[in-house]
């Protein structure tokens, strides 16, 4: 959701330079916070301004016409993430949106209903906007739309790897899969998601695609690439104030089965003590018995944001120094925070954290996560002890 804001805030200031009443005409399938999945339909879409007309710049971050625009989030069953995407919807109605919440995942007959409604809106769409190509709602989504104009937002390290993927014809498998197949479930997708590759890849004359991202990408040919930068971020919010402690960042590679669980609280516990960290920004997958033994074992103050962490940083109080192991926000956060004092810091992944059932590129990409950061400082890995 919060890529999807950003996006429409770069989009609105190149449409602020065009005519007025040029009109766009696009519906946006984005996957918000958490691969929550939303639908913004602009110009003749889901409760769209038929006009679709672009907004003049304001004072504050400009954005489209509120009544051009609806967001329609898919939401998860994940209650934190649900909370997460229940406070930037608050925020994008604050922007001027529309916001409709779709419990697209409320039983066996919620996907079909879901999907019946948008139908009409994705196939009208002359662009649409999407933030998780490897989901398997949006790839479904994508089969039933012939819009001339793709745009794949911002979804942190997954970009890199669908980029990747798309750049070597190969089928959209998330980085930390093992790579052994799915079952009969992955086979009678495949071909739905064999159609949604190709949609999302370009053709000359008929279908241009660009990624709208924050991530080190390299396109294959034909695919434009758009920075997204946290501007709409930065206007919007801060700047924050800085306290003299340091902060500490949780990921989930745990719960994927990437990284051993007694690895990783001993590497948060040496990380805390060697920089003074006090608290432990959780991620939204992290399950309630893992931070309350990482509460008891690292002293560590476990906070449970309720946006996300850039929006978090920008607001404030944040540490001096953040400290993270690779993820997303290695990338994310320099930007969101340019123009402070707060240092961002990473540290790398020892191989020996790795569990036996780990996806063999697992430490390739990791490693390239955190060789690809710009603007950050770069941390031995700590011993791979228990604690």
């Amino acid at each position: 959701m919060l890529n999807v804001l950003e996006w429409a805030y770069a989009d609105a200031l190149r449409a602020a330079g065009r005519a007025a009443g040029t009109g766009s005409g696009s519906v946006v399938p984005a996957q918000g916070a958490g691969r929550a999945e939303g639908l913004s339909a602009s110009g003749g879409g889901v409760g769209g301004d038929p006009q679709g007309g672009a907004a003049a710049p304001a004072a504050r971050p400009p954005h489209r016409d509120g009544g051009a625009v609806t967001v329609v989030v898919l939401s998860p069953n994940d209650p934190m993430t649900r909370g997460q995407l229940r406070r930037m919807a608050e925020l994008a109605r604050d922007e001027g949106f529309s916001v409709r919440w779709e419990d697209a995942r409320g039983g066996a007959g919620a996907p079909f209903q879901t999907i019946g409604a948008l139908a009409p809106a994705l196939r009208r769409a002359r662009r649409i906007v999407i933030g998780d190509p490897f989901s398997r709602y949006v790839q479904l989504l994508l089969t039933l739309a012939r819009a001339r104009e793709l745009v794949v937002v911002d979804d942190g390290t997954a970009t890199m790897e669908f980029v990747s993927q798309l750049a070597r014809g190969e089928r959209l498998v998330r980085w930390h899969r093992t790579g052994r197949g799915g079952g009969a479930r992955d086979a009678v997708f495949a071909p739905i998601s064999a159609v949604a590759r190709r949609r999302l890849t370009p053709r000359e004359g008929r279908r241009t695609v660009e990624v709208f991202s924050s991530m080190p990408v390299e396109p294959p040919d034909g695919v434009l690439v758009t920075a997204n930068d946290f501007a709409w971020t930065r206007a919007r919010f801060g700047p924050p104030s800085i306290t003299r402690g340091a902060d500490l960042v949780g990921t989930s590679l745990a719960e994927t089965g990437v990284v051993d669980l007694d690895r990783y609280i001993g590497a948060v516990g040496a990380l805390a003590r060697t920089h003074g960290a006090t608290r432990y920004f959780a991620h939204r997958r992290e399950s309630a018995e893992k931070l309350k033994r990482l509460s008891e074992e690292t002293g560590l103050e476990i906070v449970r944001p309720d946006l996300p962490l850039e929006l978090i940083a920008r607001r404030g109080p944040i540490g001096r120094t953040i400290l993270s192991f690779p993820s997303t926000v290695v990338h994310t956060l320099p930007l969101a925070l340019a123009g402070t004092e707060v240092k961002v810091a990473v540290c790398d992944i020892d191989p020996a954290w790795l569990t036996d059932t780990a996806s063999p590129r697992a430490q390739g990409f990791l490693s390239g996560v955190t060789g690809t950061a710009r603007d950050v400082h770069r941390l031995p890995s700590v011993p791979a002890v228990a604690p």
